[in-house]
């Protein structure tokens, strides 16, 4: 695990994480270009085994810099609600504040040139993004080798992740519950889903 200025809301159960990881469908890829300059970019990915997976070109920026054994990080980030100010104190505006969900990945990319490796890790991506089917599987190699030919795909290994969960873990149980009132109030749909993961957390009282 990295290092973390608030523990109260690190997140180690594997388990969760790796579960939360498997509903997420989008992370930002952070590296170092050749000039020694910060790199980052947007994309889809999949949890294939003990890795995490994704894909991209065979030429431009990105894979110039993801060589065999790069240094990455890879994270991965849920917004939840936004809780106003005033529920915390009357007058500061300090208060106010985001919760959330998110892991950090760290560790060294491999890219993947087996074209049945590449074609079961880019299998794995498609049964997440369009679990219905719809298309001929991938493990037909024959059928999409230019595709497999002309695709860069990479593998990160999930040894080093660092989750964070900032659900009200710090606040006193009362000050929660008061917090969960509010998100059934207001409603909104990041309420729901912030009600949800703090259930999931086991932080709502019960009935509540």
């Amino acid at each position: 695990m990295g290092n973390l200025r608030r523990r109260d809301a690190e997140v180690t159960d594997r388990d969760r994480l790796l579960g939360w990881l498997d509903r997420q469908t989008h992370g930002c890829l952070a590296y170092l270009r050749h000039d020694g300059s910060p790199g980052i970019v947007s994309l889809n990915f999949a949890r294939w085994g003990e890795h995490l997976v994704f894909h991209g070109a065979r030429e431009g920026e990105k894979a110039h810099a993801l060589v065999r054994g790069a240094e990455v990080s890879f994270m991965v980030a849920e917004p939840l609600a936004l809780l106003p100010s005033y529920l915390f104190d009357r007058h500061l505006a300090c208060p106010a504040t985001n919760w959330y969900r998110s892991v950090v990945i760290h560790g060294r990319v491999q890219p993947i040139e087996d074209p049945a490796a590449k074609a079961a890790a880019l299998q794995a991506l498609m049964q997440k993004l369009q679990p219905e089917g719809g298309y001929a599987p991938i493990a037909d190699t024959e059928r999409y080798a230019k595709s497999l030919a002309s695709t860069a795909v990479y593998a990160l290994p999930l040894d080093e992740m660092t989750g964070k969960f900032k659900l009200g873990q710090n606040l006193p149980r009362a000050k929660r519950a008061m917090v969960a009132r509010f998100l059934r109030e207001r409603d909104g749909a990041l309420d729901r889903l912030t009600l949800i993961a703090m259930d999931e957390m086991g932080l709502l009282e019960p009935g509540g």
